[in-house]
């Protein structure tokens, strides 16, 4: 028998076994030493992992032994099949942009999970320093690839590069309407994510395609666009002006907008004052304006019905929504090794959305009904604008000069450093926004500890959330407990919360607990002595628009956000909150949540994905000290708890017990 081990996959855990002739006969499943289950398990022998999702649950009621018998090679799982993604787009002789950029980055950015197809619109000699030639095949054969792999690896996104001439721009404009058209009179195919990288001026300035082409561009390809993604220069094209603050681009986002895409993006690696290639800055700009020249700052704006998809709470808005305008934010950096950022972002974009269509739509209709994951689920155009921004930051970083001229950015796996991932910024012009109080890890504290006034507050292990005033008088005289939360639902009456909140922070004063506030974060100010505010992404732009983060900071109170989504992240990691937290982890019946549950995988991510000065609070079916366990493992420094203290028989045990698992 062979101990059981969660592995890193968020629905798996791989299952070693010595012989290496595999018979695919009836698998025996030994719980806590006893009880024995029979199980077949469909395989393939390219999956070699097994869903825990079952076993999970098991173990929550056998927490002993769980244990496989197999009598030969890995347990092998079937493996629904990747995502299609087309390029159409130019080749690059040199490797570094065009198809064979975008084919790298739709491989890579995956895993595997989205397989790209190319139809190529021209051919280059070029290297490293330039271009030497171009040669366009004949419109006919754009067709004929286009058609070809139409008729039978459909795509579920498409990324269109450059297009660059009148015939190829109508060609694909005709194309992507019968697709369209198609998919509105028949239903058997969906018609695809498109993504369009209008290549029409370099990163140097350089114009690359003519009046006609860019006409055609616009009247026959961007009306199917569900994102063009436009660099300064190409924003300055598109528009006939150029762009100078960030007011400007973000009327320009309008205007192009208003030409028939369903989104833009307007790509600010060039800091907004720069023109063809040099720095120009009027007399009178102030460091507002410049504050471009350090961060690499893209601007998002999607239609409202784009926005809408994948939105929790419809008619609630979050700071992550691209309807609002979202300003994506990362450092800048130094370096000339950038190229073929523009075609590798577009591509990851595509493929990155795609992989969250593939998570919505595939997983769920094969047979077995997978687990849906709830970041990748929930991956969406702005999340997935978010994870490519992070993929290619992290290409320019390890970027390295090949030949004479500029090196390209090289081609990572999915993010997984927070130094690439961006945040998402309040505003374009502000410079730095204020951290709320920090905190660190019980975990950082042990690790370095010291008796300086000025260092954190150190957050505590678990934190129970109640929704009474009476469990709070209970929990402050547990011993184990630092922090405790306050969360309830059955009453807005200002009166009324205030006087629940001052009542629980008299006692929470009483015994030195921390008190923390959900949602009422006004009358957790009026109210005094209380620690700090917890609010979802819906409350947190409530309270944006309201200046309330400025009062919650000139109060002195700690913050924390919940988030679910990479979107969510980068909107938490742009307010500088004192935690962040992560939910659901696994399936919780406390809270109707609008999300799937994430897996020990995406506590892995996030934890990658967050400074590791902020700590990270995981929620949600951590129902016991042996699941919080595996929860710490995965890197999550609190556990968010109800039912595990608030139904425990024995509720110092519950305490001590979850107290030693997060150690």
């Amino acid at each position: 028998h062979t101990q059981l081990a969660l592995h890193s996959s968020p629905r798996s855990c791989i299952i070693p076994t010595t012989s290496s002739n595999f018979n695919p006969s009836p698998t025996t499943l030994r719980v806590g030493g006893s009880t024995t289950m029979m199980a077949t398990f469909p395989y393939t022998r390219f999956h070699r992992f097994i869903s825990p999702i079952i076993l999970f649950h098991i173990a929550k009621i056998f927490p002993s032994t769980v244990a496989f018998a197999a009598p030969s090679n890995d347990i092998i799982m079937p493996i629904v099949a990747p995502s299609i993604v087309y390029t159409i787009a130019g080749s690059d002789s040199g490797g570094g942009a065009g198809i064979q950029a975008d084919l790298k980055a739709i491989h890579t950015i995956s895993g595997g999970s989205c397989h790209g197809c190319s139809a190529i619109t021209c051919l280059t000699a070029q290297n490293s320093c330039g271009v030497s030639s171009v040669h366009s095949p004949p419109v006919e054969f754009l067709r004929e690839q286009l058609s070809t792999l139409e008729g039978d690896l459909y795509p579920k996104a498409v990324k269109i590069g450059m297009l660059g001439s009148q015939d190829l721009a109508e060609e694909v404009g005709g194309w992507l309407r019968k697709l369209n058209d198609d998919a509105s009179s028949n239903g058997n195919n969906k018609a695809p994510l498109v993504v369009v990288d209008p290549v029409m001026i370099t990163t140097s300035g350089h114009k690359l395609v003519d009046d006609s082409a860019k006409s055609a561009m616009i009247t026959k390809v961007f009306p199917y666009a569900d994102l063009v993604t436009p660099n300064k220069f190409e924003a300055e094209e598109l528009l006939g002006r150029k762009l100078l603050t960030p007011e400007d681009v973000e009327a320009g986002a309008r205007e192009i907008l208003a030409m028939g895409p369903k989104g833009v993006l307007i790509k600010g690696g060039h800091s907004l004052l720069e023109e063809q290639g040099k720095e120009s800055i009027p007399s009178t700009s102030s460091d507002e304006d410049n504050v471009s020249v350090g961060y690499a700052q893209d601007y998002l704006l999607l239609s409202t019905e784009l926005s809408e998809e994948g939105k929790p709470v419809k008619d609630r808005p979050r700071l992550c929504d691209g309807s609002r305008g979202v300003w994506l934010r990362s450092d800048r950096y130094d370096t000339s090794n950038t190229h073929g950022t523009g075609c590798t972002l577009s591509s990851a974009i595509a493929s990155a959305w795609a992989m969250g269509q593939r998570e919505r739509e595939d997983i769920s209709m094969t047979e077995g009904k997978h687990e849906k994951v709830g970041a990748l689920s929930s991956m969406h155009l702005v999340d997935a604008c978010c994870i490519a921004k992070a993929y290619v930051n992290a290409g320019i970083a390890r970027g390295v000069q090949l030949g004479k001229g500029p090196g390209p950015v090289v081609h990572t796996g999915f993010p997984n450093s927070h130094k690439n991932f961006p945040t998402i910024a309040l505003a374009a012009s502000s410079a730095s926004t204020p951290a709320f109080l920090p905190m660190q890890s019980y975990h950082n504290a042990n690790k370095s500890p010291s008796s300086s006034s000025s260092s954190p507050i150190t957050l505590g292990r678990i934190l129970p959330i109640v929704d009474t005033v009476e469990w709070i008088e209970q929990l402050v005289s547990t011993p184990g407990i630092t922090d405790v939360q306050l969360r309830f639902k059955d009453t807005s009456d200002y009166a009324t919360v205030l006087d629940r909140i001052q009542r629980a922070q008299k006692l929470c004063k009483s015994k030195g607990v921390r008190l923390w506030i959900n949602d009422f974060w006004k009358a957790a100010i009026e109210a005094g002595d209380c620690f700090g505010i917890h609010l979802g992404q819906e409350d947190m732009a409530s309270c944006v628009e309201a200046g309330g983060l400025d009062l919650i900071r000139a109060a002195g109170l700690a913050f924390g956000v919940s988030t679910h989504s990479y979107s969510e992240l980068s909107s938490a990691l742009g307010v500088r909150p004192s935690y962040i937290s992560l939910g659901p982890v696994f399936p919780t019946v406390s809270k109707d949540v609008k999300f799937d549950p994430q897996g020990l995988e995406t506590v892995r991510q996030w934890r990658s994905l967050m400074p590791p000065d902020i700590p990270l609070i995981a929620i949600g079916g951590i129902g016991n000290a042996n699941v919080a366990r595996v929860v710490r493992e995965a890197g999550a420094e609190c556990v968010a708890v109800i039912g595990a203290v608030t139904k425990a028989d024995d509720v110092n045990k519950a305490v001590e017990d979850l107290n030693e698992a997060m150690s």
